[in-house]
């Protein structure tokens, strides 16, 4: 397999007036680049329905923003920042750390961490339901940064103390606060699964009619869960790509999800780099059961590479997650992943791709390159000369891998 490891091929000048700080009034009014072998051609979102050949299903990721990001003052008036990522008591899963009635404890980003001791008990007073309640973080570890979240009354969820007190973990490349409209735009329509901390964000283009549209052309829609990290806004740092710490992002797939996925035998298109992501993990599981090394829904970051000369269909991938949960009982999975794409990699699932234009030297631009067979630059150039709107408020595109004639 051929690696391009060096980050200065994947740079470009983004001016900071192409990068939208705001989103568009309408959600399909922006702009679709669509790319295929070559040849570019220019729509808007809302015509995506009639882009896409009827051959094809659209896959969604149905996480929902969590209001990440809460705000303390300790009684001297210091300020403390707290950015929720991952979940470490009672559960290391997501959707069972949000349902919380007792105590949480998470792993986070803290501002101003020097302010705060390890040991300390900080609170602040939240308006809900009519009354005040009291949301107390201790800092139990300044090295790992973990805080364990409580409150009362207790018989409240943690989804609940969040989504009142907490704030839209905006990027930060947007260079401002969220505002209330945020709430609202910061979140696909379809969006259903809290957990994640950062928007899938080539959902945020569609729309009730975009969907209903997609629904009467005959293409199916189906829904995958992967909780978005902050690690997806993680520069690279190093020259040598292959030295970066990829992110552990959490999946959930449904067994109906992989029958699907065994039965299709046309175009697997993807909404956004986290459905991309998962699919393409979950296919290199199903070669992890096959070759009986491990059952356990890991993928690592390099795993594929190292699995690359096995030659399985991604039918027979499936397959084996299948059985495996018939054996095993399990009516879904549940697992990560830190699967790292970059150029040199051979996509097993996704023909096709619906994402935004993203940053310079960033582990999705590199996903971008794999995909488009290193026409990125062409592409992007083509976007910039015709004032697409970039990152996460951006415009959207329609990226072909291999698209199938059936």
């Amino acid at each position: 397999m051929e690696i391009t490891p060096s980050l200065k091929d994947y740079d470009y000048h983004l001016p900071d007036a192409f990068i939208a700080k705001y989103p568009l009034k309408k959600r399909d009014a922006s702009k679709l680049l669509h790319y295929e072998n070559g040849k570019i051609q220019h729509a808007h979102f809302s015509d995506l329905p009639t882009v896409l050949p009827p051959n094809t299903q659209l896959v969604f990721n149905d996480t929902k923003v969590i209001p990440a990001r809460l705000h303390f003052r300790k009684p001297t008036g210091a300020a403390i920042e707290l950015f929720l990522l991952n979940p470490l008591k009672p559960s290391t899963l997501i959707p069972q750390s949000m349902e919380s009635h007792g105590p949480v404890v998470w792993e986070c980003m803290v501002g101003n961490l020097k302010r705060w001791k390890e040991g300390e008990q900080i609170e602040c007073e939240i308006p809900l339901n009519q009354q005040n309640i009291v949301l107390r973080a201790k800092l139990l570890s300044r090295e790992t940064k973990a805080v364990e979240f409580s409150w009362d009354p207790a018989e409240l969820t943690f989804a609940s103390i969040v989504e009142a007190s907490g704030e839209v973990p905006l990027p930060p490349y947007l260079n401002r606060k969220a505002d209330d409209s945020d709430k609202s735009r910061y979140q696909t329509v379809y969006s259903k699964i809290q957990g994640a901390v950062a928007a899938p964000t080539a959902g945020l283009h569609f729309t009730e009619k975009t969907l209903e549209e997609l629904k009467k052309r005959k293409i199916p829609l189906h829904y995958l869960t992967l909780h978005v990290g902050a690690g997806t806004f993680l520069p690279i740092k190093h020259q040598n790509i292959l030295e970066h710490p990829m992110h552990r992002e959490q999946m959930v797939f449904s067994k109906e999800n992989i029958e699907n996925l065994c039965r299709t035998r046309g175009n697997i298109v993807a909404v956004g780099t986290t459905s991309l992501r998962s699919l393409e993990s979950l296919y290199w599981y199903g070669v992890k059961l096959i070759s009986g090394s491990n059952t356990e829904f890991q993928v690592g970051k390099l795993d594929p590479y190292h699995g690359e000369e096995k030659n399985i269909s991604k039918q027979k991938s499936f397959e084996a997650i299948l059985a495996h949960m018939k054996n095993t009982n399990q009516a879904q999975l549940i697992g990560a992943t830190e699967i790292f794409i970059f150029p040199g990699y051979r996509f097993r699932v996704c023909n096709g791709l619906v994402t935004n234009f993203h940053q310079p030297c960033s582990t999705l631009i590199l996903l971008i390159a794999a995909f488009t067979h290193q026409q990125w630059r062409v592409i992007y150039e083509e976007a910039l000369k015709n004032e697409y709107r970039f990152l996460s408020y951006g415009d959207s595109s329609l990226l072909w891998y291999n698209k199938l004639e059936v």
